[in-house]
């Protein structure tokens, strides 16, 4: 649909449904936590096998698990943008990553809505914690100039490749951190250094780990806000390379006994680690651990039965094999594609989402959901559906969270010019992907291939041919739903 038609559908169909929000004392507060490159199979709720997530898991127990749920885009910058705005990539404002100098990212404008504006202007007092990259501090993109009271943590995604920095920021002051020097998050073993011995890594070692910090500011802004609604987005930087992660951290994983070479590999890369699957699992576990820190809280403060908490991630696992080793993990099996990708494993991503007492607990959804829904869901169960915009395209999967029937989508819609310019669409079981659409030795930059995800999950089955009228009506969607942009231009799909 486009934004229009589907603000009206939100506004019609599902503004009839009674708020559950309007039955409880105040308003449930909202706490929206997002991993950094996290994959589809990480969790243990999700298949994982070698990496322990009981907190999370115990979330999933607790709540509703979605198989279907898709990141705003492939990369960190546009997906943030989609969740934030409610627009899918055709519409949205910052479509790729693009930084800008001397710290930050690409802006988005004044006279774009936040879920963060729309909450405050309800009442609720709102955070940010984490990693924001989407507009410099001062910048029309600032956190604190939409719709945040609070922010703290790294403003910038380039800056936030390292976990030990010099600093991070508190709204627009930058807070010292005790990393003397600081460890960069590109950089190479020491010359004449051995790759063998534990030791060189030592360099990659800092005293003070971010993470910590903005764990703590989190939670101290649950505190101060305990008496009236509030909305706590938590973008965490995990597990996002450079591998840093405290040595404590890693002591259960080493003993498991792994096979783990070490990564040694700088030029072009992050930096070194001795062990690389030890240490990716182990912050896998250790951002875990701050999400059950800030369960443990909201209990310990009796706010669990009215506040709706939300766990997902902002795109697949990285496709940095060195780093990472997607295989052993079996990151995002059984899907095909990583980070930066357009196929299932770069954008199908674990959403988890608890509310006691609305959402029933232990429920698993196939429903196909997007990051543009979650602005109209969560005006929807807060009861402030009427200032949902009119010219978004997210539907309100309210109904399905509260176990009650909702038509599946019409479709959904994905772009991304990096990583060679790549579209999709989502109809029903049918899947429809272009790829290396600006790549100058692409002759049908308009090619596209034919998936049916119901029978062929994995997208190895290209069967376009088989399907002509689906491909026409995929065909049409994709020239319909992008809106050409004068800073990310798409040359094939603008000059249609």
């Amino acid at each position: 649909l486009s934004g229009f038609l589907a603000g009206l559908l939100i506004l019609g169909f599902f503004g009839r449904i009674p708020s559950l929000a309007a039955q409880s004392p105040k308003p449930p507060n909202i706490v929206f936590i997002m991993a950094d490159d996290l994959g589809y199979s990480e969790l243990g709720v999700y298949g994982q096998k070698r990496i322990r997530t009981p907190n999370l898991d115990r979330l999933a127990a607790q709540g509703m698990r979605f198989t279907s749920n898709y990141s705003g885009n492939a990369v960190c910058a546009p997906s943030r943008c989609v969740l934030m705005t409610g627009k899918h990539p055709g519409h949205a404002f910052v479509r790729d990553n693009k930084e800008m100098k001397p710290e930050g990212q690409q802006p988005i404008p004044a006279s774009e809505q936040t879920i963060a504006e729309l909450l405050h202007a309800t009442g609720y007092a709102t955070g940010a914690f984490g990693k924001w990259g989407l507009g410099p501090t001062g910048s029309e993109g600032d956190p604190n100039l939409q719709g945040f009271d609070r922010f703290f943590g790294y403003n910038c995604q380039a800056r936030a490749h390292t976990y030990y920095p010099e600093t991070l920021w508190s709204d627009n002051q930058r807070v010292p951190l005790a990393n003397h020097p600081p460890v960069p998050g590109h950089a190479s073993l020491a010359g004449g250094t051995d790759p063998t011995d534990p030791r060189s890594y030592d360099i990659f070692k800092g005293q003070d780990y971010a993470p910590d910090r903005i764990n703590a500011q989190a939670l101290d802004f649950v505190r101060q806000h305990r008496d009236r609604p509030f909305f706590l987005y938590y973008p965490t930087v995990i597990p996002h390379v450079a591998l840093h992660v405290p040595d404590e951290e890693l002591q259960p994983y080493l003993a498991l006994g792994w096979e783990d070479p070490p990564f040694t590999r700088a030029r072009g890369g992050y930096t070194p680690h001795f062990t690389p699957r030890a240490a990716y699992a182990a912050m896998i576990t250790r951002m875990d651990r701050y999400m059950g820190r800030l369960l443990d809280l909201i209990r310990e403060l009796g706010l669990e039965e009215n506040t709706i908490v939300v766990f997902t991630s902002d795109n697949g696992t990285t496709h940095l094999g060195d780093e990472v080793d997607y295989d052993f993990f079996e990151s995002v099996r059984p899907l095909r594609g990583l980070k930066g990708s357009l196929y299932e494993g770069g954008v199908r991503v674990p959403l988890i989402v608890r509310w006691p007492g609305r959402i029933a607990p232990g429920t698993v959804s196939g429903f196909r959901t997007g990051f543009e829904d979650w602005l109209p869901t969560l005006l929807d169960l807060i009861g402030a559906s009427d200032r949902i915009p009119q010219d978004i395209d997210g539907i309100s999967i309210a109904p399905t969270l509260l176990g009650r029937e909702q038509p599946a989508r019409p479709f959904l819609y994905r772009e991304f010019t990096g990583y060679g310019g790549q579209q999709a669409v989502w109809l029903g079981p049918w899947k429809g992907i272009r790829q290396n659409m600006l790549r100058a030795n692409n002759k049908d930059p308009l090619q596209l291939e034919l998936y049916n995800l119901g029978q062929d999950i994995a997208e190895s089955n290209n069967v376009a041919e088989a399907h002509p009228q689906v491909v026409d009506q995929i065909r049409t969607l994709m020239a319909r739903e992008h809106v050409p942009s004068p800073i990310f231009r798409f040359p094939p799909l603008d000059h249609q």
